[in-house]
């Protein structure tokens, strides 16, 4: 659905569906393939579950900037769609040439970056004008913060209706280094105003937690999935106990053995369905590629199940439940050359053991 050719390369797949059943899926319009390559920021909506799609829709474009790592959640109260997304000025913390120069602390000056906010009323046909919402969402010491994929909405407990966007914030640490931290962005009145949770404690485990998303738990608590940078071939994972607010330390994921990659998780339902259901779909511990997705059925305490979703290539990804009740997950495939909708049953990645209902 997004192909690389001649001119344009697409990174960075996000994906939701809407109260009205559109899949809207976003994506990273690049000159090329590197991180920071003039990009934008664009979007294909589907009306018939992902098996046909719409022209190419420019969400974001600010010339030889850098517009990075969409991140998209639905308020289930207005059907409102939000986006967040980063802008790197031009020229700074870019690979295109090959150098890298990374973004300064501070705001509002030629080498910081910003997190810009829009939203939809109308499944994604029409975006409003762009809220800098920087102040709101980095912190003093950080360069800046990013957050792609897909945010969610507590459904259950104190904090129903809060909306939460995973957030890894990136630090200096002198010599042009850099780490990252992981936290949760939070807004209480449909994303009108966006404040930072505090960090996850990192005392337990070794390397950073980098790209992440989260899932809802069956007790209203929040679990945080990060990408492991510099630590062990698994994922991380905490737990939050006050919708997001502060988090327990972080842990190592055996069960989700990986490389540093972005992962997506999904619930697909809950307890009082039948039966608890939540998936990560991550690529294979020995690189970017035989993606795989995996099933818990005590909210994230195990992972019993998993199958091959596709043996080449396999990169980013994003996990959402489809207008029919199937799961949708769009990747990153064969070397960044397409990024690609794949559609699943639960009786498929269970081989018939499990279906919805049961």
């Amino acid at each position: 659905m997004f192909s690389t050719g001649e001119r344009y390369g697409y990174r960075i797949p996000a994906l939701v569906t809407t109260t009205k059943g559109t899949l809207l899926a976003f994506g990273e319009r690049r000159i090329g393939l590197n991180d920071h390559a003039q990009n934008d920021i664009v979007l294909k909506r589907s009306f018939d579950g992902g098996k046909t799609w719409g022209t190419e829709q420019v969400i974001a474009d600010m010339g030889g900037d850098s517009l990075n790592d969409p991140c998209a959640v639905i308020d289930g109260n207005t059907g409102r769609i939000l986006l967040l997304f980063i802008r790197f000025p031009q020229g700074y913390h870019a690979r295109k040439s090959g150098h890298t120069e990374m973004a300064e602390l501070g705001y509002g000056g030629p080498r910081n970056t910003q997190s810009f906010l829009t939203w939809s009323d109308d499944d994604g046909a029409t975006w409003a004008d762009l809220i800098d919402i920087t102040r709101s969402l980095r912190r003093k010491d950080a360069i800046s913060i990013g957050s792609p994929g897909r945010g969610i909405q507590l459904s259950r407990g104190k904090h129903k209706g809060r909306l939460l966007l995973p957030i890894y914030e990136t630090i200096p640490s002198g010599n042009n280094q850099r780490y990252w931290r992981n936290c949760a962005a939070i807004s209480d009145d449909g994303g009108k105003s966006w404040r930072l949770g505090r960090r996850v404690p990192r005392e337990d485990v070794k390397g950073h937690g980098n790209e992440a998303q989260l899932v809802e738990l069956a007790d209203g608590s929040v679990m945080i999935n990060c990408r492991s940078q510099g630590g062990p071939l698994c994922r991380q994972v905490s737990v939050s106990r006050d919708g997001g607010e502060t988090w327990q330390s972080m842990r190592e994921e055996p069960g989700l053995p990986t490389v540093p990659c972005m992962g997506s998780v999904l619930r697909c339902s809950w307890p009082e369905d039948g039966k608890s259901r939540i998936l990560a779909a991550i690529p294979s511990p020995q690189g970017r590629k035989h993606g795989k997705v995996y099933v818990s059925f005590d909210e994230g305490k195990t992972w019993p199940v998993s199958k091959t979703l596709y043996p080449g290539g396999y990169a980013y990804s994003c996990l959402a439940v489809l207008p029919d009740g199937d799961i949708g997950c769009l990747f990153e495939r064969d070397g960044y050359k397409t990024i690609t909708l794949a559609r699943f049953s639960l009786e498929w990645l269970t081989n018939a053991t499990d279906r919805l209902g049961e």
